[in-house]
């Protein structure tokens, strides 16, 4: 993700008349030492009539001598240097043991070579006062360094100063104001002071503009800026020179290129030079110039080109509105913690504390972008085996239809405020609420803990233990029953009222209990999910009831007001109970209206000093809004503040919603879905920018500086604005237009997923599994119609059990139709197509595009269906498919039919997908060829289950990577690419001098692996061999992990420290040396060869022809024949 700038400086002395010049010193050529890659470097001179020197100074910097043989009125020097803005970690050196803590001495020999650097020219009353508060205490050198240059940069104050030299370090201190110079020659005489070889440095400073401002501290600058700069190096043994910038306090990086480093700062003035005395007229400027800009995901698009996006989004929405298409598109995109990279609950762990506030956090601000008059719901999601408690799920709904579902929003209670509630509140706000709904009050039952089983529980301890006291140590039982037993097993736990809406009213019932008292089911969850509903009578079959269709037509929803109303459903339901209730005979209406159990319950709690009121599932959305009503009317009459938590509406078109639920390692939001292209592209950037406020991102980074998604993906759904809307249930061959066109560019699946691919991930192709299961498929689409068709159902059929993956489960599927026309459940029937293939993108922007492309590929096949053979792609799958060659290739077909159709989709809005899925891990010439690494994708194999501390676990093996090798500027037949000895299969592009391949190794060695006495292939070396003199004429080195050894103990805290990983361990050095040798094959035939001399030029022998895998070097694999 380089961004190549040119840095254009240009210096002018204008004198009133023509005078002589004496010789000039340039100090304006980046130094040898410099860490950022200099491309280029050009200096222009005027007058044009001189001579120049090229030489360096005694302590090794460029500089030029300019002599001038001419008298001149005019002497400008203009120079202009093109540089890579590449991230360098200031922080990635290693120490001497001896000088890892401060204070240290340097050895006798570095004492010699370091005296100039070591000479304190200054000292004064100021700077003994300054140096008396620094901690000398024994502390690691760099947190010594990080104190001493902040301090500095806070006590001394910038300020731009055009007089030449440098201020003495008592009048800096004195005026605590000076110029970088100043500053940097104060911090230098610190440094030597302190027994440490300090140097003066001069260069230019480079700042860009960030593509995203910062959540803490300074963003940088708003214009991309450069100048003149000075900074401070300071000698440490075993890392050498680290540069300390005390004008802004921190350490030198990419953006600090040296032109002079010195032991005093007149020796590094960058112009040095006289003239015969005169009038002189001064003028500068600088300007840097972005040049190359790699596709990235911070800025993924130009402003212009983002409007072109917005364009066609338009275009789109215009043809699938005269289509009669009716979709909309919502998404399950996924979020992790911008601050915690390593806890558990941000990696494997499904909850935690941290990750349920910023939930919370991101409910609250959602809340006011979407659903202000909604109401917020604290619901129970999941609960896989193995998991301790069920996890939450944090909801808002809001009513379509602009009525308000909850006016008061200070009557929703805050989760983490304690109101000092007791239960004589509960029993308060329940009697409030019966005489709200119109019932008797001694349907208000209460509830208590069993106490038996915490009596038992308590028994079962032993002797040492106290019962009522517990840590977070201890289990969540034994926790549990210490708060009880303080709590006291014999209060009141909270209180049950049966409710149901029927035949006009809301009805209640008493619960007979064998001992009258209903005992709750000894648990941490909320007491609506914990009530004793099997010591009920039975159910009979005339009281069960079922939900809506989701088919059926729908009257407008009851509105009420903020005043006190009567608690009723909407006349057009009361009528429609009415008609009901006179077709039912007599005798079948008695046995409904005698019944006398009510299960369906409404329960209130008072929980850590506040009201939670539990709701009962409802059939239909007019009483679950009129209890709604109900609630916050008893609320607003007590003064009370509630939490909603238990069952969600009943899913209804008329009632919109998204969640907030935590999944392994990431936060998932289920957005509800947008009815056209604004509406998307709203939700989709409000939602990243509501979340990145929150200090939740959309990235991640590996130990080794990977830059991923989130790994929890960001799924999208296509659907309608009813389920007899959507598009794929009007019309199935749009589904089995999508799944061919997927099938058929193995790209989109591929330039879009996340790191684990194949038939056990989360989103397997359909051809990733069954050999079989395109023949049948083919089948299922022979008998699928065109065009509309007047059974919903009839996709759902066909296509169940081949959208599933090698086990059978529907839900894990690239399409999943779990959700379409599923028989059984009304929830299953909402007409919706979970596409599951696509990764988390870290920008809003990146994500539209996505959701763009599947609008113009449904509007596409709307018009047009894609009706074609699928393709039997085999092996290549996971061998040709798995470069980015190949992917990019199979990506501008995609790109190409979508224009020939009409959708002026452009190539290159995809490429920071490119780089993203594909990062660069460097690039070197070696004389007319061009040698590139890139990423490449590896499917990771599931392994046989294993004995875990919580059962049985089955691990996958991700210990083996994959690289791309690509070659331009070949000479047909005369190289070959070797790594580590072995030679790489390379397959020509298409282009005469280009080439792709592809080599697959263990990167590391993990307890469970899929060969677990295989060594690691790392590091790879790379030779480019001559074949006509056998000799490697250059290469580079890849390293796995850290090339000094060392083992990353945290993943990167940002981006920039994670792309200087990724560069570290990229070398454009290391290959073989010397001819290369025979194979060992062929070392045993020398006794035959004249003089027992190989004959040369001699190349690694050619690799064994895989042909499951032909772009492929495999270096696990052993050679096995000649």
């Amino acid at each position: 993700m380089t961004i190549r700038v040119a840095i254009q400086h240009t210096t002018t002395y204008e004198f009133d008349r023509f005078v002589n010049v004496a010789p000039h010193i340039l100090r304006l050529r980046p130094a040898p030492h410099s860490r950022t890659h200099i491309h280029g470097y050009s200096l222009k001179v005027s007058p044009s009539d001189h001579f120049i020197n090229w030489q360096q100074d005694p302590y090794g910097n460029h500089q030029a001598r300019l002599v001038f043989t001419e008298k001149t009125n005019k002497l400008e020097f203009a120079v202009e240097v093109i540089a890579d803005m590449t991230v360098i970690n200031p922080f990635d050196f290693f120490v001497e043991s001896y000088a890892e803590t401060f204070p240290f001495a340097y050895d006798k020999q570095l004492t010699e070579e370091l005296t100039p650097y070591l000479k304190t020219s200054e000292d004064c009353e100021a700077l003994q006062e300054w140096l008396k508060d620094v901690d000398l205490t024994e502390k690691p050198i760099i947190d010594f360094l990080v104190e001493v240059n902040s301090r500095l940069a806070s006590d001394i104050g910038y300020g731009i100063r055009l007089e030449p030299g440098v201020q003495t370090c008592e009048e800096t201190l004195t005026l605590k104001k000076g110029s970088c110079r100043d500053t940097s020659w104060l911090l230098v005489q610190i440094l030597r002071h302190l027994g440490l070889a300090a140097r003066f440095a001069s260069g230019y400073l480079v700042q860009l503009t960030a593509d995203i401002k910062a959540l803490d501290g300074p963003s940088g600058p708003e214009e991309d800026f450069t100048d003149l700069h000075a900074w401070c190096e300071v000698y440490l043994p075993g890392a050498g020179w680290v540069g300390l910038d005390p004008t802004s306090g921190l350490f030198a990086g990419e953006g600090h290129i040296p032109l002079a480093c010195t032991a005093e700062p007149i020796s590094a003035a960058p112009i040095t030079g006289f003239t015969d005395e005169c009038e002189c007229e001064f003028s500068y400027s600088n300007v840097v110039t972005r040049i190359h800009e790699d596709p990235r995901v911070t800025k993924p698009y130009s402003d212009e080109e983002w409007r072109n996006i917005k364009a066609l989004g338009e275009a789109v929405d215009q043809q699938l509105n005269e289509g009669d298409v009716r979709l909309t598109m919502g998404g399950e995109p996924t979020f992790v913690s911008v601050d915690d990279m390593d806890s558990d609950q941000w990696n494997t762990g499904a909850l935690g504390a941290d990750k349920l506030r910023l939930a919370k956090d991101l409910l609250l601000r959602m809340k006011a972008k979407f659903g202000a008059n909604g109401l917020l719901h604290y619901g129970q999601g999941k609960w896989y085996p193995g998991e301790e408690v069920p996890r939450w799920a944090l909801g808002c709904f809001w009513r379509t239809d602009g009525e308000a579902l909850w006016h008061s929003p200070e009557l929703l209670a805050r989760v983490d405020k304690n109101y000092g509630l007791t239960e004589k509140d509960a029993a308060k706000f329940g009697t409030k609420l019966c005489d709200t709904l119109g019932l008797e009050q001694k349907y208000l039952q209460p509830t208590y803990e069993d106490t038996l089983y915490y009596l038992w529980l308590e028994r079962s301890l032993p002797d040492n233990v106290n019962p009522r006291k517990a840590s977070l140590e201890d289990d969540l039982e034994r926790r549990r029953l210490a708060k009880l037993l303080n709590h006291g097993l014999d209060r009141v736990s909270g209180y049950v009222l049966p409710v149901q809406y029927r035949n006009d009213e809301w009805q209640s019932s008493l619960w007979p209990m064998r001992a009258d008292t209903i005992t709750l089911i000894p648990g941490d969850s909320p007491m609506g999910l914990r009530l004793p509903l099997n010591s009920l009578p039975a159910i009979s079959q005339e009281e069960q009831t079922h939900p809506r269709d989701p088919f059926d037509s729908s009257d407008p929803l009851p509105t009420f007001g903020r005043t006190s109303e009567p608690v009723k459903a909407a006349t057009t339901l009361q009528a429609r109970y009415k008609q009901k209730k006179a077709s039912v005979k007599p005798e079948e209406q008695r046995k409904v209206t005698n019944k006398e159990v009510i299960r369906t319950s409404l329960c209130v709690e008072v929980r850590d000093g506040r009201m939670h009121v539990f709701l009962p599932p409802v059939d239909l959305l007019e009483h679950y809004v009129a209890l709604i009503h109900a609630i916050e009317t008893t609320a607003s009459e007590l003064s009370i503040p509630v939490i909603i938590e238990g069952y969600e509406p009943p899913k209804d078109s008329r009632m919109q919603k998204f969640l907030i639920t935590p999944d392994p390692g990431v936060i998932e939001v289920n957005i509800h879905p947008a009815n056209n292209w604004k509406e998307l592209v709203y939700n989709t950037e409000t939602l990243y920018e509501e979340a990145f406020q929150c200090r939740l991102g959309s990235e991640k980074f590996m130990l080794d500086g990977r830059h991923t998604g989130t790994g929890g993906g960001n799924h999208v759904t296509l659907g309608g604005k009813t389920p007899a809307d959507s598009p794929l249930l009007r019309r199935p061959d749009l589904l089995r237009s999508l799944v061919t066109y997927w099938q058929h560019h193995p790209g989109l699946s591929y330039l879009f997923s996340g790191m684990f691919i194949g038939p056990t991930s989360q989103a397997p192709r359909p051809d990733e599994g069954r050999d079989e299961a395109l023949y049948e498929m083919e089948i299922a689409f022979q008998n699928m119609p065109d065009g509309f068709v007047e059974e919903p159902w009839l996709v759902d059929r066909l296509m169940r059990n081949l959208l599933v993956d090698i086990t059978g489960n529907t839900h894990r599927s690239e399409f999943c139709i779990d959700k379409l026309y599923a028989a059984g459940t009304s929830s299953g029937r909402q007409g919706l197509l979970e596409f599951r293939g696509f990764e988390m993108p870290p920008h809003a922007r990146m994500s539209i595009v996505q959701m763009l492309l599947l609008r113009c590929l449904v509007a596409r096949f709307w018009n047009e269906p894609y009706k074609k053979p699928l393709v039997r792609w085999g092996t290549s799958l996971h061998d040709k498919f798995m470069l980015p060659h190949f992917v990019w290739n199979d990506i501008k077909e995609v790109v190409d039919d979508l224009q020939a159709h009409g959708f002026p989709f452009k190539l290159e809005w995809l490429a920071a997908f490119e780089e993203f899925r594909f990062p660069h891990y460097g690039r070197q010439q070696i004389g007319e060829v061009e040698l590139e690494l890139r990423w490449a994708i590896e499917p990771w194999h599931v392994l046989g289950e294993e004995v875990s501390q919580s059962g049985t676990a089955r691990y996958v093996d991700s210990s083996v990577e994959r690289l791309q090798v690509r070659l331009t500027g070949l000479t047909e037949g005369r190289y070959v690419l070797a790594c580590n000895g072995r030679r790489v299969p390379l397959r020509n592009t298409g282009r005469k001098d280009e080439a792709v391949g592809a080599v697959r190794y263990k990167a590391w060695a993990p307890p469970s692996a899929l060969h677990p006495t295989l060594e690691p292939d790392a590091p790879l070396v790379f030779d480019l061999i001559d074949t006509w003199n056998g000799m490697s004429v250059g290469g580079c080195t890849y390293h796995v992990s850290h090339p000094g050894g060392r083992s990353y103990d945290t993943l990167p805290v940002n981006s920039n420290e994670a792309e200087a990983r990724r560069v570290n361990r990229f070398w454009d050095h290391g290959f073989s040396q010397g001819p290369i040798s025979p194979a060992p094959e062929l070392a045993g035939l020398r006794e035959f060869y004249e003089n027992e001399h190989v004959p040369r030029p001699m190349a690694p022998p050619e690799e064994e022809i895989c042909h499951e895998y032909p772009h492929t070097l495999d270096l696990r694999k052993k050679y096995t024949r000649l």
